[in-house]
């Protein structure tokens, strides 16, 4: 007969075998100490219901543990060798301004090609900003869509004519491979990992506790040097926020218009030159967000998610939904909201609702299509996830 627990007795861990997923950051000489910080920031906050980090972080060098020099007046000490990159789940690459040769010739140095061979099949690699240097340089990006600063990119394109260069997106996943473009743009990159591990209400929760947006309208174009605009021009904030408010309405052009007082096509050349997208591309993009929201965090059926996010019908949010997110707005909630509440909500997940089983979901959801930043139009999403 076994006598109960004391209650000095520790409770047993519910869940022993838990590993937090192991983020590496390869640190090179000449790296920006802002892009460096950058994953340390945005993975080192996600908990989950037990309080336990979902990540772990830790910084490398491709040389035994010392310092390692920056494009600032200061170096780093980093205490990882390579040998860190062979215990990865997911590798990021911040930008240097002394690659050498993978810059200059797009070749990797030896001691470089030495640290990548370490890396196990399978590990997730992102790059920031010119980090992507050194992914095409080792030939993961041949034939793939990839990112970089937009200053850079031709120059990109240039050297690695098989890699698939997009100079106006924020970042790009490509399934096991993620690039983004220059300095910031790695916040919104990491941000998106963390929501396609865990969901939305975690990563908006990580980007509220580091007082970012969760997700950025509009691609490169917006920051691209442009003649100084009339400062007298209006903004098209006002609309923005109208429409926000009323996303499960039908909203047409001309009534955004209004709210600023303008002609169709004035408020289209503006709207799109302030966002870098077109007024339809950023209602698609909210909507879609609104969707995602809505899923993990209500009990709402799927119907009623799709009129109150604005789509209509469950059949438009489900094209919606595929076309960003590569999933079904049903295999969504399966794997992010059974996550935060261990179990299925009454009524909503009914077998064959989409056509697909659990174990083919949840792939799909892990392994999405590239996709680019929360402004893009459907029709561009089957390349880029928000946009």
């Amino acid at each position: 007969m076994t006598s109960a627990a004391s209650p000095s007795s520790p409770a047993p861990d519910p869940a022993p075998d838990f590993r937090p997923h192991r983020v590496v950051v390869l640190a090179l000489d000449g790296l920006l100490p802002f892009e460096l910080g950058i994953p340390h920031r945005i993975f080192g906050r996600p908990k989950d219901a037990l309080g336990r980090r979902l990540y772990e972080v830790v910084t490398c060098s491709v040389r035994p543990p010392g310092p390692v020099e920056t494009d600032a007046d200061f170096a780093i000490h980093v205490t990882h060798g390579p040998e860190a990159l062979a215990e990865a789940d997911t590798v990021i690459i911040p930008a240097s301004y002394e690659l050498g040769p993978v810059h200059a010739e797009g070749v990797l140095t030896d001691e470089l090609a030495a640290a990548l061979a370490r890396l196990r099949p399978g590990t997730r690699l992102a790059s920031i900003c010119t980090g992507v240097y050194v992914l095409a340089a080792a030939g993961l990006l041949d034939g793939r869509p990839a990112t970089t600063h937009w200053a850079d990119a031709a120059r990109l394109q240039r050297l690695f004519p098989k890699v698939k260069v997009d100079p106006d997106v924020l970042f790009i996943d490509d399934g096991d491979v993620l690039t983004s473009a220059g300095v910031a743009a790695g916040i919104d990159l990491c941000l998106h990992m963390v929501r396609r591990d865990h969901g939305a209400a975690v990563a908006n929760d990580v980007a509220r506790r580091t007082v970012v947006p969760p997700h950025r309208d509009g691609g490169q174009a917006q920051y691209i040097e442009r003649p100084v605009p009339d400062p007298q021009q209006a903004s098209t904030t006002t609309a923005r926020a109208w429409a926000l408010g009323r996303l499960h309405e039908p909203i047409q052009l001309r009534d955004m218009a209004a709210q600023e007082s303008m002609s169709v096509r004035t408020f289209t050349r503006r709207f799109r030159e302030e966002t870098g997208v077109s007024p339809g591309q950023w209602l698609t993009q909210q909507r879609v967000e609104r969707a995602r929201h809505l899923l993990e965090t209500t009990d709402r059926s799927v119907d009623q998610v799709a009129r109150d996010a604005g789509f209509g019908t469950a059949q438009s949010m489900r094209q919606h939904l595929q076309a960003a997110l590569g999933v079904t707005p049903t295999a969504y909630r399966r794997t992010f909201r059974t996550e935060k509440t261990g179990k299925d909500p009454q009524g909503l997940e009914r077998p064959g609702e989409d056509g697909k089983g659990p174990d083919s979901v949840r792939q799909n959801v892990s392994t999405p299509r590239a996709t680019r930043p929360a402004s893009a139009s459907a029709a561009a999403f089957s390349k880029s996830s928000t946009g």
